[in-house]
């Protein structure tokens, strides 16, 4: 009982990490149509400038302003970069994303070095909020997943029964005629990347807290959450919500579980020995590869993903 109940409390609280860097990855395609390669990067940033700012304003004043650096540079790189390979085409953006992803991580090695920071939540979140079983869990845990959860409602409400969420959305589909009623569709778009950029920053604050401050933090998170955009469907904010949550759910369970896979074969009537190599591998050693197996069965089975409302 007590593995059960703290695998599902890790696994909701991984989920919901993946999901505050995936919602602005899906809120940038969604919007603008742009499938931002760097998107780990502005995460790792975010994460970074928390440190700095955080030794001299604090770790309150640094949830604010990092996430809004983040967010300002994020700004900048639309308007003075991905503005004009936008046209270019998705190729283009690729390949400048991509780019622009390795530029961000030897700048962070550059001014903050390549080993990992000491990066700590304030004391009040190191308290434990409950214990169970003698295991004591900390409230900084319950606080990210409250940010979370708000993103989400906050960001649903905001797409969903706002004037400026429509305006966004109808800048996608039908962008000269948005610009025909006197909207500025170029400053809709960077104001959208930006936002998109600054929530993966507020991401990096949480994250860089909770697991570790380093310059592989990017490339660690990175590919999983392109499954969770992939997986919940490309461009769907509920999808990426019930994805992130899924995928976080199966990995912490796989790691908790202590069977081999010979053992889970046999639940489905496949006898393998515990004495060959396959029957050797444990659940927490496929744990890793457990999103992409996932990824490979929705695209041969549900290609749109599990809510996708875009094809393509």
């Amino acid at each position: 009982m007590e593995t059960i109940v703290f695998s599902t409390l890790n696994g909701v609280l991984y989920g919901l990490l993946l999901f505050m860097l995936a919602s602005g990855l899906t809120l940038i395609f969604s919007m603008m149509g742009v499938l931002n390669f760097a998107h780990a990067s502005f995460y790792m940033l975010g994460a970074y400038l928390a440190v700095t700012l955080g030794s001299v304003v604090g770790f309150w004043a640094a949830l604010v302003l990092a996430p809004i650096c983040v967010g300002l540079f994020g700004a900048a790189v639309e308007r003075l970069g991905l503005r004009h390979v936008h046209k270019n085409g998705h190729v283009a953006e690729l390949l400048f994303t991509f780019g622009l992803a390795y530029l961000i991580e030897e700048i962070v090695k550059l001014v903050w070095g390549k080993n990992p920071l000491p990066y700590t939540p304030p004391p009040i979140l190191q308290q434990p909020l409950f214990t169970l079983w003698g295991t004591h869990y900390p409230s900084f845990r319950i606080f990210m997943m409250v940010v979370a959860i708000a993103m989400f409602v906050a960001l649903w409400l905001l797409l969903k029964r706002t004037r400026v969420g429509l305006i966004v959305q109808a800048s996608l589909t039908h962008p000269h005629m948005v610009g025909h009623l006197g909207h500025n569709v170029p400053l809709v778009f960077m104001g959208v990347f930006a936002v998109g950029c600054g929530m993966a920053g507020l991401a990096g604050v949480i994250g860089g807290a909770l697991l570790v401050t380093d310059p592989a933090m990017a490339l660690t998170l990175g590919p999983i959450v392109f499954v969770v955009v992939v997986v919940g469907g490309m461009g769907s904010l509920g999808g990426a919500f019930l994805a992130s949550v899924l995928i976080g759910l199966i990995q912490t369970f796989a790691v908790a579980v202590d069977a081999s896979l010979s053992d889970l074969l046999a639940r489905f009537g496949v006898l393998v020995s515990n004495r060959s190599d396959l029957g050797r591998i444990t659940l927490a050693q496929v744990a890793p590869m457990l999103p992409f197996l996932i990824l490979v069965l929705v695209l041969i089975f549900r290609p749109r993903g599990l809510m996708g409302a875009r094809e393509g």
